[in-house]
């Protein structure tokens, strides 16, 4: 996890996001990347709008987002990038609702929402593995038995950082049902991703440095070797460019991008 941590250092670069805000996300339909992105513009007066809910999870602070109506829902762990659980990753828990799968976004930084680098960075390295992980199991455990959710299909997704953690999460528990990584550190150890049982989705920028696409092809090959199910999607933007309240973002990729992630879910469920 030490090496982990130390390539998400450059992976994650340096850009400072502007602060997110939002208006509330459409009532039917999966948000578009149009609505997504109009989440982060600041309102005319007033606060952000969000559709979830704190919570606690496992001593931690946790958000939760239901989509319409009563369950049973598939479930979606959310895992945020290496600014915290920030008012970002609560809008994707919305938007993860938005296309019905309840979504549960974790903290594992303990509280710490940072707003620069270099709190990013230091909230980054003091990740506790062993509490991160028992954060993770508290959340998928809860997927499947609170009873507004009680999941039959989970799966994981994240950012950066949390794509990394995404797939970690994913071998660590080969019964997911899939798990979304976006530009998160890789593994290419065929025999380690054999573990999985699940399907993956790869989301990847070609301009990123930190995560090159010769490596995105040893992962490709190795994902192949292993016989894990998979999809990997390569766009010609830089890291972090599906965060519209990062300097970085594409909205053309970023919209094809969700795309593919909508019709990745939609797999899952069937």
């Amino acid at each position: 996890m030490k090496s982990l941590l130390l390539a998400l250092l450059v992976a994650c670069g340096t850009s400072q996001p502007a602060p997110p805000l939002s208006h509330k996300p459409a009532d039917t339909g999966a948000v578009s990347e149009t609505e997504f992105k109009a989440m982060h513009a600041a309102p005319a007066a007033g606060t952000a709008l969000l559709t979830g809910q704190p919570f606690e999870l496992a001593g931690t602070k946790a958000y939760l987002s239901l989509p319409k109506g009563a369950g049973p829902f598939p479930a979606i762990v959310v895992i945020h990038e290496w600014w915290g659980l920030n008012a970002n990753i609560e809008h994707w828990a919305d938007r993860l609702a938005s296309a019905g799968w309840a979504a549960i976004a974790i903290d594992l930084y303990s509280g710490t929402v940072a707003t620069t680098p270099d709190e990013a960075m230091a909230a980054m390295k003091a990740v506790d593995e062993t509490r991160a992980k028992a954060t993770l199991d508290a959340a998928l455990a809860f997927a499947a038995s609170d009873p507004r959710i009680k999941a039959t299909k989970r799966a994981v997704i994240g950012w950066c950082f949390g794509g990394g953690w995404s797939l970690q999460t994913a071998l660590a528990h080969p019964e997911l049902d899939g798990a979304i990584m976006y530009y998160g550190q890789l593994e290419t150890d065929p025999a380690k991703l054999a573990a999985f049982h699940g399907k993956l989705l790869g989301v990847f920028g070609n301009q990123d440095k930190g995560i090159p696409p010769a490596d995105v092809d040893k992962f490709d090959a190795a994902l192949a070797a292993a016989h894990v199910e998979h999809e990997i999607e390569r766009y010609d933007a830089p890291h972090a460019f599906a965060n519209p309240s990062n300097p970085k973002y594409d909205e053309k990729a970023a919209a094809d991008a969700w795309s593919h992630v909508l019709a990745f879910l939609g797999k899952l469920r069937s």
